[in-house]
């Protein structure tokens, strides 16, 4: 299938990085400490920033220790993170000019992690630091792709979670969902134009005479 965008945004972990043993790992540790279960508290908190977490499921406790605590923690802990299947090969690929990473780590959680994935700088970064409302609200896309000097609705976003798909919708842009974290049937309910197994399935053809972006996509 042939596609065509000005621009792409993409997530971070789980998009880009695998990231998912160590954010499991850490929010295990944290449901634990306050009785939560840990399967459903990972689930949560994947995709959103982590300080929306807290306040949900600890509605009373000093947010911002608790907010720096995991974040201490998920930046001390980089064992098993690794760049996902195709993401080196499509950044690497890509001009540095047409893509944004929004993710919903903080700024040195994000730069943490792409350190430890090898992946290459990008010109333009959105984290949690940079935003006032999270995924799934669009500011994080809105604010990427106003970085890039596109229109969202002229950007595809790339996303792995409910959180993430439903915010690049709601930016106004056309999602690739990937199944690296969720279920097809969450990917769909969450609004996503396409399914594809990782960012291998998104091949970048080059530009066109009109400054479109060429993709060949692996779409189910």
């Amino acid at each position: 299938m042939k596609i065509s965008a000005k621009g792409v945004l993409f997530d971070l972990d789980g998009v880009l990085v695998d990231s998912t043993p160590a954010v499991a790992r850490v929010w295990a540790w944290w449901a634990k400490q306050h009785g939560f279960d840990p399967e459903e508290t990972v689930r949560k908190a994947h995709g959103r920033p982590s300080i929306e977490t807290i306040r949900e499921l600890l509605p009373s406790a000093d947010h911002g220790v608790e907010d720096r605590e995991v974040e201490r923690r998920e930046i001390e802990d980089v064992e098993g993170v690794v760049p996902l299947p195709g993401a080196m090969d499509l950044l690497r690929a890509l001009p540095l000019d047409r893509w944004a990473i929004a993710t919903s780590c903080t700024r040195k959680l994000a730069q943490v992690r792409m350190r430890a994935g090898g992946l290459p700088e990008p010109k333009f970064l959105i984290t949690s630091t940079d935003i006032s409302r999270g995924k799934p609200d669009p500011e994080p896309y809105l604010k990427a792709a106003a970085l890039l000097g596109f229109a969202p609705q002229d950007c595809l976003v790339v996303e792995d979670a409910p959180a993430g798909i439903r915010a690049g919708k709601a930016s106004g842009a056309r999602v690739v969902a990937l199944r690296t974290t969720e279920r097809d049937e969450l990917l769909t309910a969450a609004g996503a134009d396409w399914i594809v197994g990782d960012c291998g399935a998104l091949r970048f053809e080059g530009l066109s005479g009109n400054g479109l972006a060429a993709f060949e996509l692996d779409a189910s």
